[in-house]
């Protein structure tokens, strides 16, 4: 193990030593075995390679005060990976196997969770169609695989909020699409936007709906929220948008800790501009505020310019379940021993 800096721990990949690598074959899947992390073979006539037949997970490995290891809501993972499976005509995998084989490996990479405060250890589960096909198939054999790395704050700036761009010339995802699962390809197509704004001098991307250009759908790779008059509203699920584990985590905080009145529904753009507060959430991003929105050369300062009292409580709130320093009245906290 390399010695690594836990106090300059940036969102990039730093690998921890072993990785967990399972096969599809003949039918069924084989019982996987924990190597050291290193290349894979495969072939270039692989579906994933040719066809983009391939889908992802974001986890975390937390570091309690008091020296535990945890997880957070593990099997809505799980769960969320075999609705990718359906949709991308890919075999799903027992939930059991899934969360057991993530444990496994995260025991054997221990060493890599960051000390509390200091970092999370990010898991990334994939699962990918490595058969060969020429036609365009699903293919016939999958590859099961899951890497680690300690990472710091997805955004630089961390807490201190981030600042982003409106675009109606680009879309992540278009309704009854692949942007309700986490497939390899949406990532791909969001990369060149993305490009395009930080040239601009912004963060990342806030779509619009690729039918109207009128409605928020998501922060890049995150899902977004609105606080106005202590109403929390986030774009509801309509098919282009990944159903968060953190969105739906802190909808559940929101209601049931703070009295906010939850809405899950279409958000036109231009309500952005004057929000309370406004913030993005996933597990790379946990809970980000949002500094200022632009919008064709126009900047709106959300607030005052500031991280919000409530997107605050709220990231505390969330942070304070996932290592074990709050209630858990949810079952989210998951404990690996």
């Amino acid at each position: 193990m390399n010695k690594i800096d836990w106090d300059n721990l940036g969102f990039e990949i730093n690998p921890a030593d072993k990785m967990f690598i399972a096969h599809y074959r003949e039918g069924r899947w084989d019982d996987g075995k924990i190597v050291d992390y290193s290349t894979i073979p495969i072939y270039p006539s692989a579906v994933v390679i040719n066809y983009g037949q391939g889908l992802f997970e974001g986890m975390k490995a937390y570091r309690t005060e008091d020296g535990r290891i945890a997880m957070f809501r593990p099997r809505d993972n799980a769960k969320r990976l075999n609705n990718g499976c359906r949709r991308l005509c890919m075999p799903e995998l027992a939930e059991d196997f899934f969360l057991e084989s993530v444990k496994a490996l995260l025991i054997e990479n221990k060493e890599f969770i960051p000390p509390c405060g200091k970092g999370d250890l990010y898991i990334r589960p994939i699962l990918f169609g490595s058969g060969q096909m020429l036609g365009v198939n699903p293919a016939d054999e999958y590859t099961f695989i899951i890497f680690m790395s300690p990472v710091g704050p997805y955004f630089k700036s961390g807490f201190s909020g981030i600042n982003l761009e409106i675009r109606d010339d680009y879309h992540r995802a278009p309704q009854f699409g692949t942007g309700g699962v986490k497939a390899i390809g949406n990532y791909a197509a969001s990369l060149y936007p993305r490009r395009v704004v930080k040239e601009n001098e912004y963060d990342e991307v806030i779509y619009l709906d690729a039918k109207t250009c009128t409605y928020i759908e998501e922060v890049g790779s995150a899902n977004f929220f609105m606080l106005k008059n202590g109403v929390i509203s986030t774009p509801m699920l309509g098919g282009s948008i990944l159903p968060g584990i953190t969105r739906d985590s802190v909808l559940t905080v929101a209601q049931k800790r703070f009295d906010l009145i939850p809405q899950e529904r279409d958000i036109r753009y231009v309500e952005v501009f004057s929000a309370d507060e406004v913030f993005c959430t996933g597990t790379a991003a946990v809970l980000t505020p949002i500094l200022t929105v632009s919008y064709r050369g126009k900047r709106h300062t959300i607030g005052d310019g500031k991280p919000g009292g409530v997107t605050r409580r709220l990231y505390d709130e969330l942070k304070g379940i996932q290592l074990g320093a709050r209630p858990d009245d949810f079952g989210w906290f998951y404990e690996v021993k």
